[in-house]
């Protein structure tokens, strides 16, 4: 997420840092270089030059603190501001308890049926039971699409009947089938029903999509009308999000494709620009790759301060408690084996991409070099994959016509598995180290007391 600006913006401070005292003169050099990165990275021209007039009277004003080292007050500041900017806190739904209904919009393209889905599924882990409502009758195969992704999520589709080309029509006909089957199901004091309404978009902006979907949610009275923005449009993305938000009053946004190469200028300048929060982010194609939008993190890893925060969140959601106690007693033991080693590497998978993952530590977003070979990473999964249970267990059996049929099957050479192998090797040697010293720490405590 927003590589670029975060790389721009900590050498900037870098060189704060070198300055004893922070003056007007280099604050105001920094603070150029600062509306440059930011307009490079397709920030709004008037959200740069506000946010840059906010730090530079904040950082020449009283506020800072002498007592600080003069390149931390920056980072401080630039922190402040740049949560504020988007929007301080994160911006909850706000649902009826019975019945609550959802209007997602967006132009073609922008990721609003996917969405969809992964909003279907957040909602699902909050236990609400959501009900997906295909209202796009004009982009070929959108309603198979969304059936598709509902099977995928075990979340119900309330699709239109075949030939259906009346948007209000769907919307109530799939209202009138949703309620007696959360009956059936849920019974009276089941999970609250939220209706998450997909329309049509365009390629671009038009008086007809504008007109059908007034009248939709003229139709619906959603509580959350929700705008999906594809984060690497950059500058167009501010200008659609303003159209729609003056033609339907919109309450909320959702970013997509914040995990690309996206110079991320769309996320800063929305909700100045709207007024109206970034809800939700989109962080992959997976449909759990979906998080709440919260400011002060996100911020905190554009200045290269990490979000360990959302780490620790990611491990405990995609690690059982009982497998990562198990994993940690074959550390501490030196019995961890290439099976332990495969299930460390599924785990690590559900996180998410391993760069992303890197990138919530602090201070490793800028690292230089800092970048994960996923096909390296397949090949090494694939070498353990092609190993049988046995030789999982006991590597030590891997003689040479052991390694040579490994590398057949993983289509490898028998170097990069003889190198897998050393490096295993010395992993179980740390591990082991780690142990005896671990073991002789607690002796010596003992004694002590």
């Amino acid at each position: 997420m927003f590589p670029q600006l975060s790389d721009k913006l900590q050498e900037i401070f870098k060189e704060l840092r070198g300055h004893g005292v922070i003056s007007e003169s280099n604050i105001d050099a920094a603070l150029r270089q600062v509306r440059l990165a930011l307009l490079e990275a397709d920030v709004d021209f008037q959200v740069a030059r506000k946010f840059i007039a906010r730090v530079r009277e904040k950082a020449l004003g009283e506020t800072v603190v002498r007592s600080i080292a003069p390149g931390q007050q920056i980072v401080k500041i630039f922190h402040d501001e740049l949560t504020a900017l988007l929007g301080s806190d994160s911006a909850p739904l706000h649902l009826e308890k019975d019945q609550g209904r959802i209007l997602m919009v967006g132009l073609n393209g922008c990721g609003k049926t996917t969405s969809s889905a992964k909003l279907a599924r957040f909602l699902q882990k909050q236990d609400y039971s959501p009900v997906l409502v295909p209202c796009d009758l004009q982009r070929p195969a959108a309603i198979e699409q969304l059936v598709a992704l509902g099977k995928q999520i075990d979340v119900a589709v309330a699709a239109p009947d075949p030939g259906e080309k009346n948007v209000q029509r769907a919307a109530a006909a799939a209202l009138g089938r949703a309620r007696p089957e959360r009956l059936l199901s849920g019974v009276e004091g089941g999970a609250p029903s939220i209706y998450i309404f997909d329309t049509a978009g365009r390629q671009e902006i038009d008086e007809a999509l504008i007109r059908e979907l007034k009248d939709l949610k003229e139709f619906l009275q959603p509580q959350e009308t929700l705008l999906v923005v594809d984060a690497a449009t950059g500058q167009q993305a501010v200008s659609v999000a303003t159209h729609f938000n003056d033609a339907l009053s919109i309450t909320g946004i959702i970013l997509t494709k914040l995990d690309g190469d996206a110079r991320g200028g769309a996320a800063l300048s929305m909700r100045d620009v709207t007024r109206q929060p970034i809800k939700f982010v989109g962080t992959g194609e997976k449909l759990d790759q979906f998080e709440l939008f919260i400011p002060e993190r996100l911020a905190g890893r554009i200045l290269g301060m990490g979000d360990v925060v959302g780490l620790v969140e990611k491990a405990a959601e995609a690690v059982e408690a009982e497998d990562a106690a198990r994993l940690e007693r074959k550390m501490r033991t030196a019995s961890f084996d290439f099976n332990d080693f495969l299930a460390q590497f599924k785990m690590m998978r559900k996180m998410g991409p391993l760069e992303n993952i890197l990138g919530m530590l602090p201070g490793m977003s800028n690292v230089q070099g800092l970048s994960i070979d996923e096909k390296q990473l397949k090949r090494t999964e694939a070498i353990v994959l092609s190993m049988t249970n046995e030789e999982r267990a006991r590597p030590d059996i891997l003689n040479a016509r052991r390694r040579q049929r490994i590398a057949r099957g993983s289509g490898c050479t028998v170097t990069e598995v003889n190198d897998l192998l050393r490096r295993f090797d010395q992993m179980r040697k740390m591990m082991k180290s780690a142990g005896k010293m671990k073991k002789m720490m607690a002796q010596l405590a003992r004694m002590k007391s």
